[in-house]
């Protein structure tokens, strides 16, 4: 959400209009920073489509990443980045052999 911290409990009509979407592929669209959508044209054809508020989108969305951050605390032992490998470890047996 490009930085952008959430602000619970507030509600302002201006911000509730999402923008337009952004065409990245023929199949999704993305209104939002780093937040991609099936294009709802297309989810429309099997399912009725309804109007979300854009705060309701950046709700959603933040409490997906807090779950995921929960997760990571619990279970994982690193987290790797894209392009990024683990940190470099003593040699395993295999490697020095």
């Amino acid at each position: 959400m490009s930085g952008e911290q959430y602000r619970f409990g507030r509600y302002l009509p201006d911000e509730q209009i999402p923008p337009e979407p952004e065409r990245v592929t023929d199949q999704v669209v993305q209104r939002f920073e780093h937040i991609f959508e099936v294009d709802p044209d297309r989810m429309a054809t099997h399912f009725a489509q309804q109007n979300m508020l854009a705060w309701d989108t950046k709700r959603i969305v933040a409490a997906r990443w807090d779950h995921l951050d929960a997760v990571h605390r619990e279970f994982a032992d690193e987290v790797l980045l894209v392009g990024e490998g683990p940190e470099p470890g003593p040699p395993s047996t295999s490697e020095t052999t």
